[in-house]
């Protein structure tokens, strides 16, 4: 198995995109009793699939929380932001005391080109300087798009946007 780290402060482009293989955003069959516009999370297949009616979504890879710390649940994108700062959460520095408490925004921020914050929670959809953790389990909860991918995202979902995240298979 592939063994990827996070590596803050690591530079990548805004233009980053998947463009082949299982993770390229690409519109799929997908059955789904939610309305269009709602974004819903798989995070056992790695994907964020967006609702466009007629059982057709813009599926997106994405990397999602490693072992315990994977969730699901039903919030709204609360927030968005362009090139946002990261601040990781207190209990993020307890077991990483090693990380900076504060990055300003840009391409060495973890947080990638785009963030949708999702609810009250401190969990996050957003870019990635390390596109190839796009399918893997690394992350600390939070869900990570290529940069150009969340991009394209953050401009498809608006303030409100119902957010499904569903952890293992659904029957």
């Amino acid at each position: 198995m592939l063994q990827v780290d996070d590596e803050p402060g690591r530079v990548s482009s805004a233009e980053v995109v998947i463009s082949e293989g299982p993770y390229a955003r690409q519109m799929v069959f997908f059955r789904s009793n939610e309305p269009p516009g709602t974004l819903v999370i798989h995070t056992s297949e790695r994907f964020a699939y967006l609702i466009q009616g007629n059982n057709r979504a813009l599926r997106y890879g994405i990397g999602v929380g490693r072992e315990g710390f994977q969730w699901a649940g039903l919030v709204r994108v609360s927030r968005k932001a362009e090139w946002p700062d990261w601040r990781p959460p207190p209990e993020m520095i307890a077991r990483q005391p090693y990380l900076p408490r504060f990055m300003a925004g840009g391409s060495g921020n973890p947080m990638g080109a785009r963030a949708l914050y999702l609810g009250s929670t401190v969990f996050r959809i957003h870019g990635t300087n390390q596109p190839e953790t796009i399918g893997h389990a690394i992350s600390s909860g939070c869900f990570r798009l290529a940069n150009g991918d969340i991009i394209d995202l953050y401009e498809r979902v608006p303030l409100g946007t119902k957010v499904v995240v569903r952890h293992g298979a659904s029957l």
